[in-house]
């Protein structure tokens, strides 16, 4: 199978109905836990930008970010591994559960961060990193969310133009199924600091912040 093309649901694998076993908190945010239920005054939202240990390390270095997760989301197969994403043959993409508190970090402000990060251009890849698990993705929780990331993604792509870059192909879904990645992949370059990182942007700055 080409792993730039998505599977059709009736091709993907099967799954399983066991959860991933997690960590029971985070290992940066000490005390604060990976899974919900969390504060009732914080917000979710969920992004993916390419190999997701470094996408997450963007988000836990942020003010008001209470905690982050990786996993698997906008595919087919239930629960699965991260050998089965990397196969091609799940739909899954690989993405960064984001917890943060609104009245300390605005939705625009990840939306920033996540623009600048990765390169949104590139279809099913970031850099060397080639396969569907790659692709650019917003996927959001809320109408008001769906609303400030078109329009940042407006604003974003009349930027990228500027700059000679090419048109931007993230994807933009409402609320998909989120599966947390397996123990090991949970804030990896806090615990290995000299990790793979192929994380890497255009070098063009949303500005202003809208």
């Amino acid at each position: 199978m080409n792993k730039s093309n998505l599977p059709s649901a009736a091709d993907a694998l099967i799954g399983r109905d066991e959860k991933m076993r997690l960590p029971n908190q985070h290992y940066v945010h000490r005390g604060h836990t990976l899974e919900a239920p969390f504060p009732q005054d914080l917000d979710v939202a969920l992004f993916g930008m390419g190999c997701f240990w470094g996408a997450e390390r963007k988000f836990w270095l942020l003010d008001g970010v209470y905690s982050t997760a990786v996993g698997y989301a906008a595919g087919f197969t239930p629960n699965p591994t991260y050998e089965e994403v990397c196969s091609g043959m799940t739909g899954h993409n690989e993405v960064v559960l984001v917890v943060y508190d609104p009245d300390t970090i605005s939705y625009l402000s990840l939306l920033k961060t996540f623009w600048e990060s990765h390169n949104p251009t590139q279809g099913m890849q970031q850099g060397n990193d080639v396969g569907t698990q790659y692709r650019s993705g917003v996927y959001y929780n809320t109408d008001e969310q769906l609303l400030r990331a078109n329009k940042s993604r407006l604003a974003y792509q009349q930027q990228l133009t500027k700059a000679g870059c090419g048109d931007i192909t993230t994807e933009f879904i409402a609320s998909p199924e989120f599966y947390y990645a397996e123990h090991y992949h949970q804030q990896y370059l806090a615990k290995n600091p000299a990790g793979y990182c192929g994380l890497g942007g255009t070098g063009v700055s949303l500005d202003p912040l809208l």
